[in-house]
């Protein structure tokens, strides 16, 4: 049988066509007139297919990786040359391989020169719960890997993807634009005391309208306070007494009910 752990792979990425080739010309008929002709029908679709896999493995893959299906004869040459045969990649699995090792989609394999194969130091089949899978270790741009999640009912699974999802969207944005917000009520501790030197040079009505916007944003740092169980009231006021000292950058630390550097945070 094929080898079930391949290290050091040189993976060969195809969506070509390995079943035994057919006669492919519609409305056409072969007439023979003994058994005898239709197995030599049949060895000469063997013989084709067979070159078809001796220009693969010319390649110098010790694994191929097929979106189509592989069907017997080719598996088991594949096999003999010790060559790991995975087929019935979808399309947009067989892209993401080749992204991910380094390799390209070919269809075709007279030009073995041409060819850039993917890497990865280890191909193996291993058990996650009842079912087997092919894991993929060390590839070569290293670019991407698999989350596998597991749960006791679908409810469990469902809010674990939605949790993953939202993280890697904020990672996805962050990667965009690296510039982030203190949270602990530093932001809006940073609002309020903008606004508060604004007021003072503000004439008319706009001023209490600023300076009652300015007691609102000081309302959330208490919020979060109360929610903690914590005296809201003591920490808020060492909070704008340390952004009065000038520590921008501190906020409240819930975890330890005190005011904390967010930055370090």
């Amino acid at each position: 049988g094929q080898p079930h752990r391949i290290e050091n792979a040189k993976i060969l990425i195809a969506n070509t066509s390995m079943d035994t080739d057919k006669i492919k010309i519609y409305g056409s008929r072969v007439r023979v007139d003994t058994m005898t002709k239709v197995a030599e029908i049949e060895e000469a679709e063997k013989d084709k297919m067979r070159k078809k896999c001796d220009k693969i493995i010319a390649h110098g893959c010790n694994v191929f990786i097929n979106r189509q299906l592989i069907y017997n004869l080719p598996e088991s040459i594949f096999a003999e040359k010790g060559i790991m045969a995975i087929e019935h990649a979808d399309f947009d699995g067989v892209e993401r391989l080749a992204a991910v090792t380094g390799g390209e989609v070919v269809s075709t394999f007279d030009h073995p020169e041409l060819v850039t194969m993917g890497e990865c130091d280890v191909i193996e089949e291993i058990m996650i719960g009842e079912d087997k899978v092919l894991r993929l270790g060390g590839c070569k741009t290293g670019e991407a890997c698999t989350i596998v999640l597991r749960g006791a009912s679908s409810h469990v699974l469902d809010e674990a993807e939605r949790s993953l999802h939202d993280a890697l969207c904020i990672l996805q944005a962050t990667v965009k634009d690296p510039r982030s917000i203190y949270g602990g009520g530093c932001t809006e501790t940073l609002m309020a005391q903008a606004i508060d030197r604004k007021v003072d040079s503000t004439p008319g009505k706009r001023a209490l309208a600023m300076a009652a916007f300015a007691r609102a944003l000081r309302q959330l740092p208490s919020i979060v306070a109360d929610n903690g169980g914590y005296d809201s009231a003591e920490l808020i006021t060492q909070l704008r007494a340390a952004h009065s000292e000038g520590k921008s950058t501190y906020g409240l630390d819930m975890y330890e009910g005190k005011v904390a550097d967010m930055a370090e945070l």
